[in-house]
Formats: C-alpha cells, structure tokens, sequence
C-alpha cells in the first residue's frame, strides 16, 4: 500500500511527472456519505486538460480526474523480481523475438514490421524497440499501409509493466484510436530447475525439425504453409520434442529455442485425451535438459492472460510474470 492512514496526504506530482512511475489516490465518490478512496500505482503517461492516465503493469490506462486527487507522488520503478534469472526489458523482447522470426520484415527507423501470411500476431506485427524516425502518428499510418498491401490487419506489439517497458506507447496507441486485442505475460525462470524435475523423460523425442505428425498437433493455422515452418524453423538453435500417442498424431508436443544463456519454450501442447498424466512437464524437461547441454542458464516463455491452466502449470515450475505485452490494433 502505498499510503498510510497515519501520514498527510499531499499532491507532490505534476504535469512534468509525466513518463514516471507514480502512486496516486483520488477520492472514488465524490459527495457520498462516506468518503471511499481509490489508489493506483503505474506510469504517468498524460496529464491534459485537468485528466491523468496512468498505465498500469498490465497495459490497462486509468483516467483521473485532477479534481479528485487526494494524494500523489513519485515512485521507483518496480522491484526487480527476487525469483529467476536477472535479465532488462529490452534483452528479452529482443531474445523473444530472435526465437519467432518472421517471414519478411522492413525497418521502420528503429521499429520492425513483421509479416508471416497472417500465422501468430508475434509474426505478424510491427515491433517497436525505439524510434520510428517520425512522429507516432505517422508512423501508425505506415504500419496500415505496410500491412494493407499484404492483405492482413495492423498490429503493433508493445509491453508494460517492468522498468523501461512502453507504457508511453501504449497510452498513445490508445489516443490514435488503437485497441488492445490480446495481452500475455512473458515469464521467466532459472533453467537447472527445470531440467532437474522428476519427469519421466524416456518417451519424449527430440529432433531439429518438425514432421507432419508434430504439425498435426500443433493446430495453430489452417493450413500448414510454408510460411508456418519458417517460423516454427527461425531461431538460433531450435529444437522439438514429441511424446507419441496411439496413432501418427503425437499426445504431446514443444518447442525450444536456445540463445545464449536464453532457453525459450513454446507450443507445448497435449492431447485433451493424455492431459493430466504429466506429459506437458516431461515434455519441457527433456528440453531444458538439451538446452543446458548447449549452455544455457535461463529460460522465458509466453502465455496469454486467460490461459490459467498452462499458468498453473508454469507456476509450479519457478516461472515468474518479468513483463507483460499487447497487441494492439486501430478499431
């Protein structure tokens, strides 16, 4: 909590404020019979005629009004996480993106446009690690029509919630007219752990390359182009693992992609018919076991918000929420 009962409560922030983490706490009732109070901790992104947006860790804006402030000041950026590996937003985004590459891309300035036929946002999105080179509105512009002339929806992928995310960017996003459209969590966590789980690791195989039969589970396009295993293929050193099942369609599958001290899990997967019988964790297992062969100390992973399953699962593996990212698209 950010403020006591005990201190005074002072407005010690301002428009010059804006772009810091702040924690603010605005009377929610204005004239009800007992005051209730509201607090919100994140980054200032504007403060125009009398209103203030803070963006929160998870990319959602508050609007304030500065009328009903009570209580406001500066605050440090969030605390490092005390679980996994120590690693900047910048590092990961960058490692993240190295494991999913696309099929084209385009330098806007210091942005990325990605386009992989339309399989996965994250392919399919432009990236924005620095400066346009222009104004953000003209640079969105751009983006409509790089994406237009491929015949597939503008996305722009921006993160929030660890020091030196975009919230900033969000924010503006949300006054061009651009909405969230989905949001996940990147999460990570030391690598020996994982690799030192009691699995039973002796079913799952692992290749350099995905079969038809790896594809088949993996039900994440309409149909398997080339573009798919391109990016599926993309990365420094890829690998992926299967556990057979009763008939060429495997009960299990994933992928990891090693980078340096980076090992990056994805598409893990079950059969409905194999689930609870710890295939998705013996899966991850042999992974990370082939990932620490080559080095590796760290792993990351990405997961939507409304996946709690495959979040209870990770959790129980040592996985700890770094940053959060969006998807954001004109309305």
């Amino acid at each position: 909590m950010e403020f006591t009962t005990g201190g005074r409560l002072e407005v010690r922030i301002s428009p010059d404020d804006v772009g810091k983490r702040v924690s603010v706490r605005r009377l929610d009732e204005a004239g009800a019979p007992k005051a209730k109070f509201a607090d919100t901790v994140g980054v200032l992104t504007s403060w125009d005629s009398g209103v203030l947006t803070i963006t929160r860790r998870d990319g959602e804006s508050v609007r304030i009004a500065q009328s009903s402030l009570v209580a406001g000041k500066v605050v440090p950026p969030a605390p490092a996480r005390r679980r996994g590996p120590a690693a900047t937003f910048e590092e990961l985004a960058r490692v993240c993106a190295r494991a999913w590459q696309p099929v084209e891309s385009e330098p806007l300035g210091e942005w990325r446009l990605r386009a992989a036929g339309g399989f996965t946002r994250r392919a399919n999105s432009a990236l924005p690690l620095g400066d346009p080179g222009m104004p953000v509105g003209a640079a969105l512009e751009r983006v409509r029509e790089w994406y237009a002339a491929r015949e597939l929806p503008p996305y722009v992928q921006v993160a929030t919630g660890a020091e030196g995310t975009q919230e900033r960017l969000a924010a503006e996003l949300e006054r061009c007219g651009w909405f969230r459209e989905v949001t996940a969590q990147v999460r990570i966590a030391a690598l020996a752990p994982i690799g030192d789980l009691d699995a039973d690791v002796s079913r799952v195989r692992i290749t350099r390359a995905c079969d038809a039969g790896w594809l088949a589970r993996y039900q994440r396009f309409e149909e398997p182009g080339p573009h798919v295993t391109k990016v599926l293929a993309s990365g420094p050193s890829v690998w992926f693992a299967s556990v057979p099942g009763d008939g060429e369609v495997p009960a299990a599958i994933g992928r990891c992609v090693v980078d340096g001290r980076w090992a990056g899990f994805m598409a893990v997967e079950v059969d409905p018919a194999y689930r609870r019988q710890g295939l998705a964790g013996a899966v991850m297992t042999a992974l990370a076991r082939q990932a620490l062969d080559e080095g590796a100390s760290a792993a990351w992973l990405q997961v939507e918000d409304d996946n709690g399953g495959a979040q209870a699962l990770y959790d129980g593996m040592g996985f700890a929420t770094h940053h959060s990212y969006h998807h954001f698209r004109p309305a």
